[in-house]
């Protein structure tokens, strides 16, 4: 070969500049974010206390041991607003519920803030500065609305670049005008409007600062009157008047000239008021930066092609984790309807398995290709993978699959490092996508992630049907020939909140199987794994005399006759005497039998029992998303199975150890717990993050708990007479007094009240159903009714709370008394229709925002109550969190021997943030060179390298199951 040689090119102060520094200053990439306008916000807010502190400070001092319990009163919604708003932190980008409640919340504390007192003490009037704030308001976004109109005619007409038609997003428009609005009202206030900042500072002193000296006094007031001096400095030099207002006859008076309020009328200058010079300002860098930044700007910013810049700088396409207590979710509602509709109706009726047999049975020959492979068992050295429950969250999924397609990988096994190489064959064991086998989640949330991780052929087609498998790539005559790793996939189930409405049902078979063929059985590759796969179950020979058998339990967890009949045939005719069995199905029924105390899978049973005899080394499962081994307790009973694997931890949520840690025997004979990932200490631990982080996992649920809450107390609505609790001697007395208040209230509601009534029955009867179908009913009876008691208490309480606060802001005359005095006296019929309408709205939206961090609180105290005592809820109580974390799979190796050595390979914590592999993108590769073939095969890394799941995995089990070698 001959020698490269790179030519230097000379070097320029251009060369040395930072590009990805200067395009990260010049733009962000997101077009327009909403961080512009929250860096503007946090500049606002400075400028607000350093203009409120040198203005007001020492009157704020001295009036607020006045005002202590207003103070405490700010500080308590302050911390409650937070409180809720707190999972929607970081949920800036993307317009959707959480900047809806962002600005909904925002709206709620303005208005709570605007009843309260000692707002002048702040130097701020509420009622000028809101007045002022949404007459800027309007008029900032209809001066934009004009703008961004007239600059896209102009990209339409080409005097301006192309570009400059992508639109704005509107709700950038909206944060940027309040923000300008916001500091226009803030400086106006503090240097446009003379009369307020003309404050003496001769106050007399408070009696919280009395024990002060007097020389002290004087040294702080002091400094108070520089920084007001400095202030006023900024005042003029920043936000003096400009130009003449003569200059401008058209604009309005308010707007240009300055106010001067004083003991006599109003006088106007003829300069124009720093609000329409601040004003003018702010719109001015909106419009220049926005000019800038979509046509010469675009040069700047984007210096290479667009497409190979929006390749190297895009993040992969993951979908976040199903959120399965979402009130916002219609993928959710739909997957409710079509499992109700389809399988009551239809699916529960016909078994697609029977289809399968029929169109096999006709010839011998095609049933045997159809289902049983036999191209594996001539390999000297065998290496094969099995995972389930993927198809969840895509930083999971890919985490796993990234691991998968790895030419080999390392790990540490008592000290020693070893080389695992690829497997050459994928299992993968069932729940393939999350959380109904649509096409949408199918293509998203399983194919993804795989041809991220190794790449299909260059020729294969996203919409190719494959007719005639296996269809081999060019150069391959057989089946036996292909280098590359194979994948085999049984349908799976998991019942994971669709429990509690019709039962544990299968995932991929409420359309009928119908997706799962399409996607599985009618495609040729899943990323650059083959699948010669033709039908829902089948039969695997391995080398050194090992046989996988994938069954498919459908509806009824549990084989049919045809599939009974067709693995019978191939233990009677090809399974030899000394041969190894592994049952791989998409669960474990094993483990659920013993957990619900039922029989299920009977004909598995007879299948593993009475005809393989023993030969069944191993079953292993999915639907569980955790990783438990238990083996076999030699005894003098022989056992039907030595081994019994279950690793779900193929990408879905996390499930718990703890609640199976005591499985001890099934057919007959006595198992003990060898492995489990995460352990029974940690799943405990993690458990008590629904008290602590179910809102947070779960905020689209508040949807559903504010609804209820104000369901229940619907009826209650206004509470009147609350002044016994109010006017107490004693603390004690204040808690007794509110207790037998809110039993008043709860015997009004089962004597007099309808709605609130039927509402907490409603509640009842879902609570009742929410528990698990397999607990006596006396036992649910009860749960539900503590379950419900919990929820009607907080929901009276906060009630109550809420009327106490309404009642003292008007006993300080904080709020208009009509309204609700008129209520109490003549009762609600002396509103009309449309005004217990708006009564009833306002109080919801208010109940609404108390009420749901409460609703939340409870609900997930419940589950972790019910998932630590009572095991149960295993799968609602683990899916509320959402854990992405702890990923597993297992790589088996079928050694010279013909022993089988089990690795099971974990990576504790999943990547939250990936960017594009350069060793991935700048591998030479050859333009048919298939992806397994490549050293680095996957498309994107951790961000982190030291989060990158290939320098994070561990071993967490590791055995050999040993095979009968006599003769």
């Amino acid at each position: 070969m001959g020698t490269v040689t790179t030519v230097q090119q000379p070097v320029g102060i251009l060369d040395n500049i930072n590009m990805d520094t200067v395009r990260t200053i010049l733009a962000h990439p997101y077009p327009y974010p909403h961080q512009h306008s929250q860096h503007a916000i946090i500049a606002v807010f400075v400028g607000c206390l350093f203009f409120i502190s040198s203005d007001n400070m020492h009157t704020l001092i001295q009036k607020l041991d006045k005002n202590f319990k207003w103070w405490s009163m700010y500080a308590c919604l302050l911390g409650f607003f937070y409180f809720f708003s707190s999972p929607f932190v970081g949920k800036t980008i993307k317009p959707s519920y959480s900047n809806f409640s962002r600005w909904y919340i925002s709206w709620i504390l303005v208005a709570a803030l605007y009843h309260l007192p000692s707002l002048q003490s702040m130097g701020l009037d509420m009622r000028m500065n809101l007045s002022l704030f949404l007459t800027i308001y309007f008029s900032s976004i209809s001066f934009l609305l004009v703008f961004h109109l007239i600059f896209l005619a102009l990209s339409y007409i080409g005097v301006v670049s192309r570009e400059a038609r992508r639109r704005p997003e509107i709700l950038t428009i909206l944060q940027n005008c309040t923000v300008l609005s916001l500091a226009c009202c803030v400086f106006y206030s503090h240097c446009g409007n003379h009369a307020l900042n003309e404050k003496p500072f001769g106050r007399k002193d408070s009696g919280l600062f009395s024990f002060w000296k007097r020389e002290d006094r004087s040294e702080l007031l002091a400094k108070f009157l520089k920084m007001y001096e400095f202030k006023d400095e900024v005042c003029k030099s920043w936000f003096a008047p400009v130009g003449s207002a003569r200059d401008y006859p058209l604009l309005s008076k308010w707007v240009i000239y300055g106010e001067f309020s004083g003991t006599g009328p109003y006088e106007s200058s003829d300069e124009i008021s720093p609000i329409y010079s601040l004003w003018a300002t702010f719109i001015g860098l909106y419009m220049a930066n926005y000019v800038v930044a979509r046509s010469t700007g675009w040069a700047l910013t984007h210096p290479l092609p667009v497409k190979k810049t929006e390749k190297s700088k895009n993040k992969p396409k993951f979908l976040e984790m199903v959120p399965w207590y979402s009130g916002t979710s219609a993928d959710l509602f739909k997957t409710v309807f079509d499992l109700l509709v389809s399988v009551t109706v239809f699916v529960g009726r016909f078994d697609m398995r029977m289809m399968q047999a029929a169109m096999s049975g006709a010839h011998v020959g095609a049933k045997q290709e159809d289902f049983l492979y036999d191209h594996f068992s001539e390999k000297d050295d065998f290496w094969f993978d099995f995972m389930a429950d993927t198809g969840d969250g895509g930083n999971s999924s890919y985490s796993v699959t990234r691991l998968l397609a790895q030419p080999s990988l390392q790990a540490l096994n008592d000290g020693s490092l070893l080389n695992l190489p690829r497997g050459n064959l994928l299992l993968i064991g069932g729940d393939l996508a999350y959380p109904n086998p649509s096409a949408f989640n199918y293509e998203n949330r399983l194919f993804r992630p795989f041809e991220y991780a190794l790449q299909p052929p260059s020729w294969y087609k996203d919409e190719h049907i494959a007719v005639n498998k296996p269809e081999l790539p060019f150069g391959v005559s057989e089946l036996k020939q292909y280098d590359g790793p194979q994948c085999f996939v049984i349908p799976g189930n998991h019942g994971t909140f669709f429990n509690l409405l019709i039962g544990r049902l299968s995932q991929n078979w409420f359309d009928g199987l119908q997706t799962y063929m399409r996607y599985i059985c009618h495609k040729s590759w899943l990323g650059g794994w083959l699948m010669p796969q033709k039908k829902s179950y089948f039969a695997l020979q391995l080398p050194k005399g090992w046989w996988v058998f994938g069954l498919d339990l459908a509806l009824h967890n549990d084989i049919d006759d045809y599939q009974f009949k067709f693995f019978l045939e191939v233990i009677q005719e090809k399974v030899k005497v000394n041969d190894s069995v592994i049952v791989m199905t998409h669960e474990p029924n094993w483990i659920l039998d013993w957990y619900w105390d039922e029989v299920t899978g009977k004909n598995v049973s007879h299948l593993i029992r009475d005809y393989l005899k023993g030969r069944c080394k191993l079953r292993m499962a999915g639907d569980l998303h955790h990783y438990m081994r238990h083996s076999y307790v030699p005894s003098e009973k022989p056992a039907s199975v030595q081994h019994f694997l279950v690793n779900g931890c193929g990408g879905a949520f996390l499930h718990p150890t703890h609640v199976f840690s005591n499985f001890n025997k099934a057919y007959g004979t006595t198992y003990e717990t060898k492995a489990a990932y995460p352990s029974v200490q940690d799943s405990s631990r993690i458990a008590l993050g629904n008290i602590l982080k179910f809102r947070k996992k779960n905020w689209q649920f508040d949807f559903i708990g504010g609804f209820i809450y104000f369901i229940l107390t619907f009826s209650m609505f206004p509470l009147c007479k609350l002044d016994h609790i109010l006017q107490a001697d004693t603390f004690s007395g204040h808690v007794k007094s509110f207790i037998s208040t809110v039993w008043d209230v709860f015997m009004y509601m089962l004597g007099q009240s309808y709605v609130s009534f039927a509402g907490a029955i409603f509640l009842l009867v879902a609570a009742t159903a929410f528990v698990p179908s397999q607990v006596s009913k006396r036992k649910r009876l009860a749960i539900g009714v503590v379950h419900v008691s919990a929820h009607l208490t907080a929901a009276l309480v906060l009630m109550l709370l809420m009327e106490l606060g309404v009642e003292t802001c008007i006993r300080h005359n904080l709020l208009a008394t009509s309204g609700k005095t008129n209520i109490c006296k003549h009762g609600m019929v002396s509103l009309s229709r449309g005004g217990a309408i708006i009564y009833y709205a306002s109080v919801f939206l208010y109940y609404w925002v108390f009420s749901t961090p409460v609703v939340s609180l409870v609900f997930g105290s419940y589950l972790y109550i019910c998932i630590n005592w009572l095991h149960l809820h295993f799968d609602e109580a683990f899916s509320s969190l959402r854990i992405a974390n702890y990923k597993s799979f297992t790589r088996f190796h079928i050694k010279q021997d013909g022993d089988l050595e089990v690795f099971t390979l974990a990576v504790d914590k999943v990547p939250k943030e990936w960017k594009l592999d350069s060793d991935w993108e700048n591998e030479l590769r050859q333009p048919q060179q298939m992806s397994h073939h490549r050293k680095y095969p996957s498309t994107w890394r951790a961000k982190s390298v030291y989060q990158d799941p290939i320098n994070t995995l561990r071993i967490v089990d590791h055995f050999v199951i040993q095979t009968d070698k006599s003769e």
